[in-house]
């Protein structure tokens, strides 16, 4: 079949998709990944199609816009300022996508594109599958993920998440009114692509990460399929790159600090803190650049190395998590989806540092799972707190034995059987 797998959003949104896409067109169907501009290479590298989406994100959360959700401490009022910033560019994808979908069979959406591209899918009569990194639907079991670990009790928490999922349908609104409308669709079709019309619809999503991590919630409705995690390629052969299988050699394993895609206001004093409490641990480091600019070199009260941090530090650019992960002692890290999956597959204990929307979940989940001590969110981060938090995760041996065990289990499973069958599925019915 000809598939689209469409996305959006920091490297983290799309990176599980390449291994997915890989998986699928190695099993024979032709896949095409639609997504910002700024990742062909990251797309192309897995051997599909790349289809380019305006907007780069890592652009706009450096903007001024970007910057103001780092002044939104609450999760609800970050979730607003998000929705207003993403209605001033999802409009632009509207066109693109309308086009790689004139070209496909079956639309594979992230939930960043699912009220567009369920739109799109219905306006051409093709079927869609939704395949989300996060537990999206509402459940008594749990809060919305995107506002992070709290619990609202179970009619709370189930409120709570029809009200998320519609803020979110707002930021699509407008672009399902113009796709609706070059579509041909009718204006009372476009009503009722809402979100709780599409739940009625039982439409079908399938989502990458491990019932391992996270039981399926009792209470979901069927067609909710949680079958494990999408990986992200790796071309084969590649390695380390020689300054960092160097340092790894130079000592005993260090801690990785990084957060991801995330950005930060004040990249030299966040900088600072790392290095101090890594140190006051007594441990070295690889710190991670990311989007947030970290330095392993910033405020160094130490050694003498050069090129990106002391003799204890070193920082790096992108490097791939698969391939590094496995030398950590620890990996301290801003829980995204792709970041929280990519610690948990390497087995090694982690120190969760969310930084905003499902960061927070996702490190309660490390916890509840015993594979990292505490959590130190970003905007708690002291010296102290990292500092003690890195001595339990990296000496106290239950933390390394229970990561292991978790991993070898997570590596059995094969979250893309349940995607091909689904496409199988489809082609039957075609």
């Amino acid at each position: 079949m000809r598939v689209a797998v469409m996305t959006a959003g920091s490297r983290g949104d799309i990176a599980p998709y390449t291994g997915l896409a890989h998986a699928l067109a190695a099993a024979g169907h032709e896949v095409t990944v639609a997504t910002h501009g700024s990742f062909r290479p990251l797309v192309e590298a897995a051997g599909v199609g790349f289809r380019a989406l305006p907007v780069d994100p890592r652009a706009e959360l450096e903007s001024g816009r970007g910057r103001a959700l780092h002044d939104t401490a609450s999760g609800p009022g970050k979730i607003l300022h998000l929705v207003r910033m993403a209605r001033a560019v999802v409009g632009g994808m509207t066109a693109p996508l309308i086009a790689q979908a004139r070209e496909s069979e079956v639309l594979l959406l992230s939930s960043s594109l699912a009220p567009l591209g369920h739109t799109i899918g219905r306006g051409l009569g093709l079927p869609t599958l939704g395949a989300f990194l996060q537990p999206l639907h509402p459940t008594r079991a749990f809060g919305p993920s995107v506002l992070g670990p709290r619990s609202w009790g179970p009619t709370g928490n189930l409120l709570a998440g029809h009200l998320v999922n519609t803020a979110v349908d707002r930021v699509f609104s407008d672009a399902v009114r113009a796709g609706a409308r070059e579509l041909g669709l009718p204006r009372r079709t476009v009503r009722t692509a809402r979100y709780r019309s599409r739940e009625r619809e039982r439409l079908p999503v399938l989502h990458g990460f491990s019932p391992l991590v996270v039981p399926r919630p009792r209470d979901w409705r069927p067609g909710l399929t949680i079958g494990g995690y999408w990986w992200p390629h790796d071309p084969p052969g590649a390695e380390l790159p020689p300054r960092v299988r160097d340092f790894l050699a130079a000592g005993p394993p260090p801690v990785f600090l990084g957060l991801g895609s995330a950005t930060v206001p004040d990249r030299e004093r966040t900088s600072a803190l790392l290095v101090r409490a890594v140190r006051k641990a007594g441990l070295r480091g690889i710190v991670q650049r990311g989007w947030a600019g970290l330095d392993g070199a910033a405020g160094a009260d130490g050694g003498t190395g050069t090129g990106g941090g002391a003799d204890d530090l070193l920082t790096v650019d992108e490097v791939p998590h698969a391939l590094l992960f496995p030398h950590m002692a620890a990996v301290v890290h801003h829980c995204g989806a792709g970041t929280t999956a990519a610690g948990l597959r390497a087995g090694v204990p982690a120190v969760p540092m969310p930084v905003q929307f499902d960061g927070g979940f996702w490190a309660a989940r490390l916890t509840a799972l015993g594979v990292a001590p505490a959590v130190v969110p970003l905007r708690q981060l002291t010296v102290d707190r990292l500092a003690a938090a890195l001595t339990a995760a990296v000496r106290e041996p239950r933390y390394a034995r229970q990561a292991a065990r978790l991993a070898e289990r997570l590596r059995a499973e094969d979250g893309v059987a349940p995607v091909l069958a689904a496409l199988r599925a489809h082609e039957r019915a075609g």
